[in-house]
């Protein structure tokens, strides 16, 4: 049974059982939809351009258990395809048509106790499953040579270890007798995201041969070479995947980003582009004379070329990225988008090598790119809403012209579309919008300001379509600090939810935020309160210029991260402005998140470049703990144990500041969540809690 058409046909049975015999408005859409709305997953396109492979998850609306399943969605005409297997993720095609996937059993089979995540195929029609790998230790992703006699896998390893898993493996902190971890002078990451460092692991690559029968032979070549030649994981962690690995057009060697981990990891962004041919020989750097980030080689199908995305300054996360183009018969470089002042999100080559289509951040969009060889950036209208693009991502370009591609916005989450040479995108898939069609819709408007020097600020307005009167209104603080809250779908800070509760959400993209130049994003640095607290009080302010029903005088704030800063920021030096705050996995004392977080070089770079003990002004200057003696805004605060990048122990001081004070407040505490909130039953706890609290203090 197709369980995406069985969710929209429940919402809108649920609609129908319970409205009475006149028409009745559909219903706001709920935290319960957010969580069990269907996901689209990865998807791949088959060698002949007819058919895509895309994994759904959906999730039960008692158990809230998930399970993504395989489809398989024709490029001609929207047509709901039967699920071919559960439990799958990663479908990548072979050049014969073979679907490739990642899954720990057989169709219709229940994985067994202890299975492995392996590597199976399934023929083009959809029958003749078969398990291609057997390794030890899980596969974390995969990539078809382009010939498809090789598979490239990789997973977390001992760095020893000739192949992917091997008796070597495990943990070197653990030495026993008792449970304690010990690390040891120089050992770089203690922690890192969400988990404890196992020392000597990494995530390593593997090629090894397909034989006759499918099967992927024993013998494996380590992109990463002998020991002494590479240390570090590919793909980077904590984020990294299967777009920092890509074959050469010859098969013969593996073009992959890694950065060197040791004691200065935790200091430093320099990740690499290395070169690994399948001599055995060990893998080659060759963006050694760049030492900030070089990431997303991807290889031109002629064979002539590798394009790749550059920064230029090391330490920083949020520096421009560059498209670089490596001719390989010369062995030089140019800068294609040197004097585009975007950065490049994602790189995919034309089938005739003749241009690029990448993504980036613009404006409130994150729309596709056409780049040709000589640097002329086309921007691509693929929507099929032609006042916004929304967020394009997975663009797939066909040898017809067409281009694959997914989109989502605060309307609605992620679908597959295609579009026609020329033409804007038709929907192929009905993943979630049949669903979200049985709840009330909102209405999204845009708006610019002149913000803090002048300089043009946008923001956004989302509220209930069709309501009447005042709306309670809810600043929205997008973390990073250099992120945007553009016209994208969210699972976990969604603004349509929140607006469906009958509030009106502003979100503004201060400076600092991403899609207006580079300039505008380092305008944070070393200012996290000063000129994006002044964006955020000019853009409310206009926000209710704009729309009369954006009722600022009865408002709430909320953020995480960067954003949950700014709620602590908010607390001490905009006091009197809301009548409450959420404040998630926000920084309280910058003197111990200085030393507490995990990724050193983040904190360092954005307080001048120094540590706390060598420049303890820059940190203080915009230090929320300075300020509580102002604090007197209720404030509930949301934190989780197993977030490394903001400890946990941030949320508890702020909480702990509160109670000391009198200031109304909770806390929520989640043990097994890191700095987001992805569990099903979590998130439903997340969204009721908010929802209660902005209800209690906006609500009569």
């Amino acid at each position: 049974m197709n369980r995406t058409i069985t969710l929209a046909a429940a919402l809108c049975a649920a609609s129908a059982l319970s409205a009475p015999a006149f028409a009745q408005a559909p219903a706001p859409m709920s935290a319960q939809d957010l969580v069990t709305l269907g996901r689209l997953g990865a998807v791949a396109v088959s060698p002949d351009g007819k058919v895509a492979a895309a994994t759904v998850t959906t999730t039960d609306p008692a158990s809230y258990k998930r399970t993504s399943r395989l489809q398989l969605v024709p490029l001609g005409k929207h047509a709901a395809q039967a699920p071919l297997w559960e439990g799958v993720s990663d479908p990548a095609y072979g050049p014969d048509g073979t679907l490739y996937l990642l899954a720990s059993a057989g169709p219709g089979a229940k994985a067994a106790d202890g299975a492995t995540t392996q590597v199976w195929a399934i023929a083009s029609n959809g029958r003749d499953a078969r398990q291609v790998t057997n390794f030890k230790a899980d596969v974390a992703g995969f990539k078809l040579s382009p010939d498809g006699k090789r598979l490239l896998v990789w997973g977390d390893v001992a760095r020893d270890c000739p192949t992917l898993g091997c008796d070597t493996d495990g943990n070197t902190a653990l030495p026993g007798p008792g449970t304690g971890r010990h690390y040891r002078d120089g050992s770089g990451f203690v922690r890192h995201w969400d988990a404890w460092e196992t020392p000597g692991n990494y995530s390593r690559g593997f090629v090894v041969a397909l034989g006759a029968d499918g099967k992927a032979g024993t013998t494996a070549i380590a992109i990463d070479g002998p020991r002494g030649t590479l240390t570090g994981d590919t793909p980077s962690k904590p984020s990294g995947g299967g777009e920092e690995l890509s074959w050469t057009a010859d098969s013969k060697g593996v073009w992959f980003a890694a950065r060197q981990a040791d004691r200065n990891e935790p200091l430093s962004t320099n990740l690499d582009v290395w070169h690994a041919p399948l001599d055995g020989s060990g893998p080659h750097n060759i963006t050694a004379d760049n030492a900030a980030t070089d990431t997303l080689p991807t290889a031109s199908p002629d064979g002539k070329y590798l394009a790749y995305a550059a920064m230029a300054r090391p330490g920083y996360e949020a520096d421009r990225q560059v498209l670089m183009l490596l001719d390989l018969a010369t062995g030089k470089k140019r800068a294609l988008t040197q004097n585009w002042d975007r950065s490049v999100a994602s790189i995919t080559w034309t089938p005739d090598a003749k241009a690029l289509i990448v993504t980036a951040n613009d404006v409130l969009d994150n729309p596709a790119f056409r780049v040709t060889l000589d640097g002329k950036v086309t921007r691509l209208a693929l929507s099929p809403d032609p006042k916004r693009e929304g967020h394009i991502g997975t663009v797939v370009p066909l040898k017809d012209g067409r281009i694959v591609f997914t989109r989502d916005s605060i309307a609605g989450p992620s679908e597959l579309y295609v579009a026609a040479p020329g033409k804007r995108g038709v929907r192929l898939t009905d993943v979630a919008t049949t669903a979200l069609a049985a709840r009330a819709p909102v209405v999204t408007q845009r708006f610019s300001f002149a913000g803090a020097g002048g300089d043009t600020v946008w923001g956004q307005i989302t509220k209930p379509a069709g309501a009447a009167g005042k709306l309670p209104a809810i600043l929205y603080v997008h973390g990073g600090p250099q992120g945007s809250f553009n016209d994208g779908w969210s699972n976990r800070w969604n603004p349509r939810v929140v607006a469906s509760q009958g509030y009106a959400v502003v979100s503004i993209d201060f400076h600092g935020s991403t899609g207006y130049g580079q300039a505008f994003t380092d305008a944070i640095n070393q200012d996290w309160g000063g000129k994006p607290l002044e964006d955020l009080q000019k853009g409310f302010a206009a926000a209710a210029r704009l729309d009369a029903q954006v009722d600022t005088a009865n408002s709430c704030a909320m953020g995480a991260s960067y954003g949950g800063y700014m709620m602590n920021w908010i607390a001490g030096k905009w006091p009197d402005a809301f009548k409450c705050l959420v404040q998630h996995d926000g920084v309280f004392d910058a003197r111990a998140m200085a030393y507490e977080t995990e990724e050193l070089w983040f904190d360092e770079w954005e307080h001048g470049g120094k540590p706390y003990h060598e420049a303890p002004e820059a940190y203080e200057k915009w230090n929320p703990v300075n300020h509580v003696a102002a604090w007197k805004t209720p404030m509930l605060v949301i934190t989780s144990e197993k977030d490394f990048r903001i400890p946990y122990t941030q949320g508890l001081a702020a909480y702990a500041a509160l109670q000391r004070k009198g200031v109304p407040s909770e806390l929520l505490v989640f043990p097994d969540e890191n700095h987001w909130v992805l569990k099903p039953k979590n998130s439903l706890q997340w969204h009721n809690t908010v929802f209660d609290w902005l209800g209690r203090w906006l609500k009569k």
